[in-house]
């Protein structure tokens, strides 16, 4: 086949790609280095679904308070007791305090005096009434011949176990929250009478609060009598309220002299 190139014309051309270094053909035909690639197709990304995937359901809500009243309820002794409440996790003033204060005096006393919560002495100490206030205690309970031990011990225990933040009063749903603990505790130490040393006992067993007007006078709380008192750290604070206090430990001595 004859080329459309004359021979020296083509020789020429030949001998000019040889001075520039061409030592090979790289393929029979022809390649246009300047032309524009063909751009190849993206490979196609697949859709997303029109709608999200479905979102797991929330877990249920703890129902802290039924957890409660089944822990309270299976407790068979003292013992059971406090260990329930020491595992119970419902309770956010746990986190907060050092230790659980669970009663005081001895078991199975027919006085069973029902406490505020736990105030920051009692806490440090693991004890009721460890400081300035448990000393005023002893000498009211020792004005009527009571004790915390001895011959005619109480026993005590906090309407809450653990000290609120700040020393605060615990709050309405605190107290219905550990309400089952305080019931069953009440029943376990089956004491004869209660006496409800301060609002937050009142306000747990009775449902009435305001110390001034509840004291004086007998009431049933847990099924049991009881007498609303002023704690001593409102006496030690409202020393003229302790003339009330006296009335009403002279109540309290009336009242066991005809249980005996």
């Amino acid at each position: 086949m004859e080329s459309g190139i004359e021979y020296w014309t083509a020789k020429a051309l030949l001998d000019w790609q040889v001075e520039m270094g061409v030592d090979e053909a790289i393929g029979d035909e022809p390649i246009d280095r300047y032309a524009l690639e063909v751009s190849k197709p993206k490979p196609k990304v697949a859709a997303l679904p029109d709608t999200a995937p479905p979102v797991p359901p929330a877990p249920p809500e703890i129902d802290h308070n039924a957890l409660a009243r089944e822990s309270a309820s299976a407790a068979q002794d003292l013992a059971g007791l406090k260990a329930a409440m020491a595992a119970f996790e419902g309770c956010a003033l746990k986190e907060a305090a050092r230790n659980l204060v669970f009663s005081g005096g001895e078991a199975g006393a027919p006085v069973m005096i029902i406490s505020d919560a736990p105030d920051r002495e009692d806490d440090r100490a693991g004890e009721m009434f460890a400081g300035r206030a448990g000393i005023l205690l002893d000498k009211m309970l020792a004005a009527i011949g009571l004790g915390r031990s001895g011959d005619a011990p109480v026993y005590m225990a906090p309407v809450i176990p653990w000290n609120p933040p700040q020393n605060r009063d615990p709050n309405a749903a605190e107290l219905a929250m550990m309400q089952p603990f305080l019931e069953r505790h009440i029943e376990l130490a089956a004491p004869k009478v209660i006496i409800l040393m301060g609002n937050g006992p009142c306000h747990a067993l009775i449902k009435k609060s305001g110390m001034t007007r509840l004291r004086g006078g007998w009431t049933e709380a847990a099924g049991l009598p009881a007498i609303p008192m002023f704690a001593p750290a409102y006496l030690l604070t409202n020393p003229a309220a302790k003339r009330d206090a006296w009335a009403d430990l002279l109540s309290l001595k009336a009242r066991l002299k005809d249980l005996t």
